[in-house]
C-alpha cells in the first residue's frame, strides 16, 4: 500500500507541472532592426529600407509603411520599402508598423541625405610650365585628399570646417588624420602599392547628418619628354621632339627634357641627379644652372646619327627614376 501511495503521489504532482500555464514571451522591439541602404543616401537617391528580426518570422505577419505619416503600402512579409531620398537640408520619416499576434511594433528612420565630393592632388609632382594635365602621383610620393561636403539644415548650409571626419585608407582608419574640422587628408604612395582606396565619412556633431565618399588613386610613372629650345620664342612646348629628330648641318640646338610626375616637383633639388648620355657615354652638361638642357651641335661636312640619352635619378627614393633617349640626325 505505501509504493502505490507513492507512486499516486508522484503522478499528481506530474499531471499538475503539465497542467502549469506557459509564460509566452512578447518579441521586444529591440529583436528588430531597421537598415538603411545606402547609409548615407545623396539626395534624390533612391533609398531601400529593410527589416529583420531574431525573434519573429516577418514573413508571416503584416507590415505597413509610412512616409512622413502617410501610408504608402501594406502587405504580408513586406520586409523592405524603397522611396527616393529628399533633396539636401530636407528629411524623410519611414515608419514601417508590424503587426504580431502579441499587438503591434513600430520602427522608424530618419532620411537625411547630404553631399560629398572628393578631390585629390599630387603635391609633390613635376609637371612643365603651361600643362594643361594633372599632375599624377608616383610611387613615394605625396598625395593630398580634399573633402567638400555639402550639408544644410533648414536651408543653411554647414561650414566644412564644423563636421568631423572618419578617413580611411586601403579600408584602414587613419586616427590621427581624422576629427573634428579636418577635411583633408595627406599621405604617401606605398612602394608595394600602386593603388590606394581612399574614403572618409563626414557628419554633424549631433551624428543627425552623414555622408560616406570614396575615390581609388593610381599610382602612374614618371616619363621624359624632349622639346626643343629656341632661342627667340623659348622652349616649344606644343610639339614634343619625336625619335630621329633632324638637325640641320652646321646649326645647333638646345634639347630641353621634362620629367613629368617626377618627385620631387622642385626639380633642381640635390636630391634629382641627372646625367646625359650621348652614344651611351656619360657627358658634362654645360648649363649648370638648368640640368635639364643639352646644347647638340652639328658640325659641317658630318652626317650620321647619334643616340641622347638622359637618366634622371632620385637619391632619396628607392624607386621612381626615369630614363629616356631619342636618336638625333644630321
Amino acid at each position: 500500500m505505501t509504493f502505490r501511495f507513492k507512486f499516486l503521489k508522484i503522478f499528481i504532482l506530474l499531471f499538475t507541472l503539465s497542467m502549469a500555464p506557459i509564460e509566452v514571451f512578447a518579441v521586444s522591439p529591440s529583436s528588430i532592426n531597421i537598415d538603411l541602404a545606402p547609409t548615407s543616401p545623396s539626395a534624390g537617391e533612391n533609398t531601400r529600407i529593410t527589416l529583420s528580426s531574431y525573434g519573429s518570422n516577418l514573413d508571416t505577419v503584416s507590415i505597413s509603411w509610412f512616409v512622413n505619416g502617410k501610408a504608402i503600402s501594406s502587405d504580408i512579409g513586406m520586409k523592405s520599402f524603397s522611396v527616393n531620398a529628399p533633396q539636401n537640408g530636407g528629411e524623410t520619416i519611414v515608419r514601417a508598423v508590424i503587426t504580431l499576434p502579441d499587438g503591434n511594433i513600430e520602427k522608424s528612420v530618419v532620411i537625411r541625405p547630404s553631399a560629398l565630393t572628393l578631390l585629390w592632388q599630387a603635391t609633390d609632382s613635376y609637371v612643365p610650365p603651361f600643362y594643361r594635365g594633372k599632375a599624377m602621383p608616383t610611387i613615394d610620393s605625396e598625395v593630398k585628399v580634399i573633402a567638400l561636403p555639402e550639408v544644410k539644415i533648414a536651408g543653411k548650409e554647414i561650414s566644412p570646417k564644423n563636421l568631423i571626419y572618419d578617413w580611411k585608407k586601403n579600408y584602414t582608419n587613419e586616427a590621427g588624420a581624422s576629427g573634428y574640422g579636418k577635411n583633408f587628408f595627406s599621405f604617401v604612395n606605398d612602394y608595394l602599392e600602386n593603388l590606394d582606396t581612399v574614403s572618409v565619412t563626414a557628419y554633424t556633431t549631433d551624428g543627425k547628418y552623414s555622408s560616406t565618399a570614396n575615390l581609388n588613386i593610381t599610382a602612374s610613372s614618371p616619363q621624359i619628354s624632349f622639346y626643343r629650345n629656341d632661342p627667340l620664342l623659348g622652349t616649344i612646348w606644343e610639339m614634343a621632339l619625336k625619335d630621329g629628330h633632324t638637325i640641320q648641318e652646321g646649326e645647333g640646338e638646345i634639347i630641353v627634357a621634362e620629367p613629368y610626375f617626377i618627385a620631387p616637383k622642385a626639380i633642381w633639388s640635390p636630391s634629382l641627379v641627372w646625367s646625359w648620355y650621348i652614344n651611351g657615354e656619360l657627358t658634362n652638361n654645360v648649363f649648370t644652372y638648368r640640368k635639364n638642357w643639352m646644347p647638340i651641335k652639328v658640325e659641317g661636312g658630318i652626317s650620321g646619327t647619334s643616340t641622347i640619352g638622359l637618366y634622371v635619378e632620385n637619391k632619396d627614393q628607392l624607386i621612381g627614376n626615369v630614363s629616356k633617349q631619342i636618336n638625333i640626325e644630321y
